[in-house]
């Protein structure tokens, strides 16, 4: 394979999708993962000029680190692992679900952070391997809602400084990619959603495309391992009680 190979987890829809888009478009071949998204990444595929397709349950960590092992043998130059796929389930900080708790710990950071060894211990790739931890901008601007999703977006975040500390060479970078609200989520109408995606500094809708591109940026540019960036409008910088799905329709009932 001529062209540098990245694997985005959750590759087959919404954000992943976009951030696939965005490195086909760039000229790498792109390895689409989903769990049960198969005719989506099928056909985001078909319209790439350069990509596959790979199925895993990110729920077992060991088939995670199994698939990454797998495609570091059949890829000359993986370059980029873009950790993207996550659960986010409600629960609250009053009232913890012990199973949203686990499947949120099992997804987002077990199998994140077993993705990454196992991709950091055997990809190869001679311009240097990257690995983008996607975290959250509400660790720094906290609230008591999805709590389980919360705790596991710190866990991701505090291990990404280790796991660059700890890479084989000089030129391996990892990183966090930390967005505010980008897409509908949960359960959301469209309205509520651009309601609630300008409560940040600059009051606009963050895209996805920019979420994308910052990914490529950090899979391409030079900035230094270890760091966390935030695309979000500034909405990190903002003091917010509640989680803006709920701060919206509060504001919408008032």
């Amino acid at each position: 394979m001529s062209k540098p190979a990245v694997l985005v987890t959750g590759g087959a829809r919404r954000i992943g999708a976009e951030i696939v888009r965005c490195f086909g478009s760039a000229g790498w071949h792109v390895i689409i993962h989903h769990h049960c998204s198969h005719d989506e990444a099928e056909r985001l595929a078909a319209d790439l000029a350069s990509a596959e397709t790979v199925q895993c349950d990110l729920a077992d960590p060991d088939a995670a680190c199994r698939m990454a092992r797998d495609l570091s043998q059949n890829q000359n130059d993986l370059r980029v692992l873009v950790n993207n796929a996550a659960v986010f389930e409600p629960d609250l900080v009053t009232r913890a679900d012990p199973d949203v708790f686990d499947q949120a710990m099992r997804v987002n950071t077990l199998a994140s952070l077993m993705l990454a060894q196992a991709f950091l211990g055997n990809a190869r790739s001679t311009a240097g391997r990257r690995v983008i931890q996607f975290t959250d901008q509400k660790l720094a601007n906290p609230n008591p809602d999805f709590f389980s999703y919360t705790m596991s977006k710190h866990a991701v975040a505090s291990a990404v400084p280790m796991l660059a500390m700890g890479a084989a060479r000089p030129q391996d970078r990892v990183y966090c990619l930390a967005p505010g609200a980008i897409l509908a989520s949960h359960d959301q109408s469209e309205a509520e959603a651009d309601r609630s995606h300008r409560l940040n500094l600059l009051k606009r809708r963050t895209g996805a495309g920019e979420v994308a591109e910052a990914v490529l940026f950090l899979a391409e540019g030079s900035l230094a391992s270890g760091q966390t960036l935030y695309v979000d409008s500034g909405q990190h910088l903002c003091s917010q009680p509640r989680d803006v799905i709920y701060l919206a329709r509060d504001m919408a009932g008032q």
